[in-house]
C-alpha cells in the first residue's frame, strides 16, 4: 500500500525527512483502506519507519488486532533534492546546480539506485510472504519503491516517466504467490474518491501542482 496524503503547504521534496504526517484527508484514506480490507485474512502489517507510513498502518493493524512490524526495507527513495522544491514548472532543471544530479536517468544519478530499491524491496515481500504464509499480509511503503518492485516483477524497465506510474496515494499493488512465486500482480484504489485529480494515476499536473514533493 502507498500511504495516503501527507501535510506539506511549503511543497517540499520530503523524501527521507522526519516529521512529516498525514494530513486530515491522508488519515480519511487510511481509514477508508483500513474498512475496505477489515474481512481479509490479514496476519502481519508492517511499514516504513516514516511517520506517514507508519499512521497509515494504524487502521489496518488495529481492525486486526496486530502490531506494526518496521522494516526499513519499505522506506522512500533516496534523494539528494530531499528538502527542497523540485516539481513541474518552478525552474529547477535550469538551475546548474541541479544538472550534475539529472545527467543519468537510468540509474537514476539524483538518488538511490533503482536496482538498490529492487533488492531492498523484494526482501522486505519475501519476509512479508514468510511471516503470512497461508494468509495475507499488508506492507505500507512509498510511491517510487513500489513501483519499482512491480516493474521489476512485471519484466519492464526500471527507468520510466513518474508521471505513468500507477500508484495512486491509499492504493493498494497486491503480490499474489504460490508457494515461494509470485504469480500475479493487482492494482485497487479503494480511496480513489478521496484522491484530487490531480494526484491521480495517468493525470496531467498544472504548472505549479502535482510536484514531486516525495511520496
Amino acid at each position: 500500500m502507498r500511504h495516503g496524503e501527507v501535510e506539506n503547504p511549503d511543497g517540499v521534496l520530503y523524501g527521507r525527512l522526519p516529521g512529516y504526517h498525514l494530513s486530515e484527508l491522508g488519515r480519511r484514506m487510511a481509514d477508508r483502506v483500513g474498512e475496505h480490507l477489515a474481512s481479509r485474512d490479514i496476519v502481519h502489517v508492517g511499514a516504513s519507519p516514516l511517520e506517514r507510513a507508519q499512521e497509515t498502518a494504524e487502521p489496518i493493524a488495529k481492525a486486526h488486532g496486530l502490531d506494526i512490524a518496521t522494516d526499513r526495507r519499505l522506506i522512500e527513495a533516496e534523494n539528494v533534492f530531499q528538502g527542497k522544491t523540485f516539481g513541474i514548472g518552478d525552474g529547477a532543471l535550469r538551475r546548474p546546480a541541479n544538472w550534475k544530479h539529472v545527467v543519468n536517468p537510468f540509474k537514476p544519478s539524483w538518488g538511490e539506485p533503482y536496482i538498490d530499491q529492487v533488492v531492498r524491496m523484494t526482501g522486505a515481500l519475501e519476509a512479508a510472504k514468510d511471516a503470512a504464509r497461508g494468509h495475507e499480509a499488508v506492507l505500507v511503503s512509498h510511491q517510487l519503491p513500489i513501483w519499482i518492485v512491480r516493474s521489476y516483477v512485471e519484466k519492464r524497465r526500471l527507468w520510466h516517466d513518474p508521471r505513468r506510474r500507477q500508484c495512486t496515494l491509499a492504493s493498494l499493488t497486491t503480490f499474489t504467490y504460490r508457494g515461494d512465486k509470485i504469480v500475479s500482480v493487482g492494482y485497487s484504489e479503494p480511496a480513489l474518491d478521496l484522491v484530487p485529480a490531480h494526484l491521480r494515476a495517468g493525470a496531467k499536473p498544472a504548472k505549479g501542482a502535482g510536484k514531486a514533493y516525495g511520496a
